[in-house]
């Protein structure tokens, strides 16, 4: 592992989206996927619909779906979290988690670090997507062209174990 950071998702404490700490260990023993999302991109309607079918079919069995905005890329994420909780609860209806804007590297890191991409480890556009096991192990890592509801075969074989 990278120095400095740890070794466990679960290690990890990020802000939500109004602010408000949240230790990632709260979710030890569920299903994770991890998304960094944007407003803007030409991904999101998709990648929102898709999303939002699975958390309603799957969270009641252990998942849980982790947005975390990012405006690098293009800057299609650039509104306050005010704006991004007003769109993502709004205009696409989720009821996952929102965490606050951060960037690329941090603190997706430590997923990134624990299953890196085709083209490198660092993410690279938004929607990439991290499956994590109940363990807390990222088992594997989709493109953001990747659609969610192709993931959902994994996510039901994570939930059974």
């Amino acid at each position: 592992m990278a120095e400095g950071l740890p070794s466990s998702i679960y290690d990890l404490t990020v802000k939500d989206i109004r602010g408000e700490d949240v230790s990632l260990g709260t979710y030890s023993g569920k299903v994770l996927l991890i998304v960094n999302v944007a407003s803007k991109c030409g991904l999101t309607h998709s990648n929102y619909k898709e999303l939002n079918v699975l958390y309603k079919t799957y969270k009641d069995q252990g998942l849980e779906i982790l947005a975390f905005p990012c405006n690098q890329f293009r800057s299609q994420e650039s509104g306050s979290n005010e704006e991004i909780q007003e769109t993502v609860c709004t205009i696409f209806k989720a009821e996952f988690p929102i965490f606050d804007k951060v960037k690329r590297n941090s603190p997706l890191q430590v997923l990134e670090i624990q299953k890196g991409g085709l083209l490198g480890d660092s993410i690279k556009w938004n929607f990439t997507k991290f499956l994590v096991d109940k363990t807390g192990k990222v088992v594997e890592r989709y493109a953001p062209i990747t659609s969610p509801a192709k993931i959902e075969k994994d996510i039901k074989r994570l939930l059974e174990a």
